[in-house]
């Protein structure tokens, strides 16, 4: 097992003699085993999704997790005969989640070598530590806000989206257009910082710095006249993502700087960071400040630094390996994304 301190954002199941007792295609009565239904329950309240990868009948498996009330739980099923360990690549990819935030559970030793073997980053563990993996501290998210209840619900809308847009006739770009995107701008409130300091914690790809903050450390910049805390909510026709963007600035003479920009790893594909740096942008050149952004490069967020060049940011210095860039307040603004709509309420400028 790796000693990763992330949080845990997706168990993978193994699921004969691990989820239920038995082997369903050998005609075993296979029920449930209560531990295994106990932390599927208590993790999928915390917003911890659940997949599965497991040797078997896909068919047979699904129907059997369905007859005892199970298959709702899991956001990707991966049954087949092949390597487990590409299978838990292939959930990640699916889900949209970075191998260090994935777990895997199984009764069989040389199936968790396999996948320890073959991928470090993710965390294996034994079925017999089950009963206890509710009790570990990475499956224990800091606070659980009322969106990690519903986000099982919120990754099967965007396996719903994933489906339309392969079902698509037209382009990439006419499809994300049909969506009907709208992001909702606004200076963050008590009731989001709960979802604002998970934000920092779970999202490593779209994110300029990797700071992290807890709730009263966010309390403390929304309230501040030098700081400035937006979250940005998304919606399409699908239905709601939840709250999928957090921006921390300073303002300070004449610059607006920007600490930390991030954006949830679920959105990658609906290409919307580029929507809300947009905004911050022609915020602060209305409010007569120059933009600034922090950016500290990591192995997986370079995607942000290729979001703030295109944006027009550029170097301006460098500090013990973080990069300050500079906007050019000559250059012509850049057109917003066309297929995104921006709302702002009357708490955050526009």
């Amino acid at each position: 097992m790796t000693t990763s301190t992330r949080e845990v954002k997706c168990l993978v199941w193994d699921l004969d003699d691990t989820v239920w007792d038995g082997v369903v295609v050998e005609g075993d009565p296979a029920r449930p085993l209560p531990a295994a239904v106990a932390a599927i329950e208590a993790l999928d309240r915390r917003g911890i999704l659940h997949a599965v990868a497991s040797r078997g009948d896909h068919d047979v498996a699904h129907a059997h997790l369905t007859a005892h009330g199970l298959a709702g739980y899991f956001s990707a099923l991966e049954i087949g005969w092949g390597a487990k360990s590409e299978a838990v690549r292939r959930i990640a990819a699916t889900l949209n989640i970075g191998l260090d935030t994935v777990a895997f559970v199984d009764n069989d030793g040389l199936e968790l070598a396999e996948v320890r073997a073959a991928l470090p980053e993710v965390r294996c563990y034994p079925a017999h530590r089950v009963p206890e993996l509710a009790a570990l501290p990475e499956f224990r998210p800091g606070t659980v806000t009322p969106e990690a209840g519903a986000r099982r619900g919120m990754y099967r809308a965007e396996q719903a989206r994933t489906t339309a847009q392969e079902d698509f006739a037209g382009t990439p770009e006419e499809f994300l257009t049909g969506l009907g995107l709208v992001m909702n701008v606004r200076r963050a409130t008590g009731e989001d910082l709960a979802r604002a300091r998970e934000l920092t914690v779970r999202t490593h790809q779209l994110n300029t710095t990797g700071l992290t903050y807890d709730e009263e450390q966010l309390r403390e910049l929304a309230g501040s006249a030098t700081h400035e805390v937006l979250v940005a909510d998304l919606e399409d026709r699908f239905g709601h993502y939840g709250t999928i963007g957090l921006s921390v600035t300073e303002l300070t003479g004449d610059r607006a700087v920007l600490h930390l920009l991030l954006m949830s790893c679920r959105v990658m594909s609906r290409r919307v960071g580029s929507a809300l740096l947009d905004h911050l942008v022609r915020t602060a050149l209305a409010r007569g400040l120059t933009p600034y952004a922090w950016f500290v490069p990591t192995e997986v967020n370079r995607i942000m630094l290729v979001t703030l060049r295109f944006a027009g940011f550029a170097l301006a210095e460098r500090h013990d390996g973080r990069m300050l860039l500079a906007y050019d307040p000559g250059r012509p603004l850049p057109s917003p994304p066309g297929h995104v709509r921006l709302i702002t309420d009357a708490g955050a400028p526009s």
